[in-house]
């Protein structure tokens, strides 16, 4: 069906719903089958003689309302489970969401099996996890944690290792034992949102250091450590939330050091680290003695298992944090951290991590092939991108175009912990977007990013 063409004569409704609508009773009455393969969009627009925008726009209608695919190098074409669908074609109203951070949600059939199977299991013991349990995990739970780690060179002693209900209370924790309202934290420039929230909550003054290639700027740590005083340092040191820098294995070494000249406690959040299968070895492998660690396992697995694992640097460390958290959340749940221990027994959860690098891995040749080259800062693993704007876009001008056309982004703002925010946007390629909905984002915003910005805002 390379031939197809919709009519879009006397419509009154917009060009691009028009086309997926199209699409969608063409499917209905037969006309298109499933597998039939859809005219490329440029040849499209031009038999249509509309802008290659709008016929973009209309595809990817038509991929959220789960009628179409793509494949890279092969084209668009109708699924095979259209035809299924009974009555009106469902319809997915809500917009290709890349601004939350996700990891790509698994599809492979037999690891949804090993999940659910892991999740039924729980049941047989569904009673004792419905009691109260003590803070910080069961000596069977601290024990898969600790396996957990060993993927990260991290081998930390029960009394060191506890299971908190996820990063945010962790940092909350950590960072109201370190600091009182009006000290000092140090982060990177551009850092996790979460972060400049709980800092603000805690009325702490969070100080952004300036970054190069290999991370933060160990000289300029050791000038704001002389001119603050600061009371910790926080850092996203693999895959940084939101720009993808990595720390170099050399520069953390520094950083360590830095840190112990000058007393200051390294807050390491880790939750990208297990997804290079050879990353630098976390903070607290080289400092442990310094090192609050936490690693989380919402970003490496999926976000719904709020659950983190915190390394603390010492004994009395462990105590103060055990009370601090335990007085804001009481505990972990139970039947969560017995899904996360299951699974990381039984491999579920490193066949879910592998799933995990693997459709990330996938996702970045999709958005390596798509973007304007070097328009971009992404890692192979990763599953988010730090995108730079050319001149002729403001950030807000940008996330607005791209929201307009059901495409959701991250303005830079967001990151900033001081100054003025570069035009660049963090775009996530995971989340419970298909593969084919990420790709037709990507060419949206490809060509968003190769128009200017009242070219492309005509055909919205």
């Amino acid at each position: 069906m390379a031939s197809w063409m919709p009519d879009l004569s006397g419509l009154d409704k917009p060009r691009y719903l028009a086309i997926a609508d199209a699409i969608e009773e063409d499917i209905r009455n037969g006309r298109l089958s499933p597998s039939d393969r859809l005219p490329p969009q440029r040849k499209l627009a031009r038999r249509l003689h509309i802008d290659f925008t709008t016929v973009a726009r209309g595809y990817v209608e038509a991929q959220k309302r789960g009628l179409i695919k793509s494949r890279v190098g092969h084209g668009t074409f109708v699924r095979a489970s259209a035809k299924r669908r009974h009555g009106p074609m469902a319809r997915h109203p809500e917009i290709v969401d890349l601004s939350m951070n996700l990891p790509p949600e698994p599809d492979e059939p037999e690891l949804l099996d090993r999940m659910q199977d892991g999740l039924e299991a729980l049941g047989r013991d569904l009673v004792y996890l419905m009691r109260y349990q003590g803070f910080g995990g069961v000596e069977a739970d601290k024990d898969a944690a600790a396996n957990w780690l060993t993927r990260r060179a991290l081998v930390p002693p029960q009394d060191r290792l506890f299971i908190s209900p996820g990063a945010h209370p962790a940092l909350v924790g950590i960072l109201g034992l370190l600091a009182k309202s009006g000290d000092v934290i140090l982060s990177e420039q551009l850092t996790y949102p979460g972060t400049r929230s709980i800092a603000a909550q805690l009325g702490l003054k969070l100080v952004g250091l300036p970054m190069d290639e290999q991370g933060v700027d160990a000289d300029a740590f050791a000038d704001a450590c002389k001119r603050y005083g600061p009371k910790a340092l926080y850092l996203n040191p693999t895959l940084l939330n939101p720009t993808t820098h990595t720390i170099s294995e050399a520069r953390r070494i520094v950083i360590a050091a830095t840190a112990r000249r000058f007393a200051v406690p390294i807050v390491e959040d880790d939750p990208y680290g297990f997804l290079p299968t050879n990353g630098p070895p976390p903070l607290a492998v080289l400092a442990p003695d310094i090192t609050w660690h936490i690693a989380g396992l919402a970003k490496c697995l999926g976000a719904g298992l709020r659950i983190a694992y915190v390394v603390v640097p010492d004994v009395r460390s462990g105590w103060l944090f055990a009370s601090a958290v335990r007085t804001a959340t009481v505990m972990a749940s139970p039947v969560t951290i017995a899904l996360a221990t299951r699974w990381i027994a039984d491999g579920t959860a490193e066949a879910l991590l592998a799933a995990v690098r693997k459709e990330s891995i996938e996702r970045q040749r999709l958005a390596a092939a798509i973007l304007p080259k070097r328009s971009f800062r992404a890692d192979p693993v990763g599953f988010h991108l730090w995108v730079s704007l050319p001149t002729s876009w403001t950030r807000s001008a940008f996330v607005g175009h791209m929201r307009a056309s059901g495409v959701g982004v991250v303005a830079s703002d967001a990151f900033a912990t001081d100054g003025m925010p570069p035009e660049a946007v963090r775009v996530c390629l995971g989340g419970p977007t298909d593969r084919a909905g990420v790709r037709g984002a990507l060419e949206f915003m490809a060509h968003a990013l190769t128009e200017s910005p009242t070219l492309a805002s005509t055909f919205l």
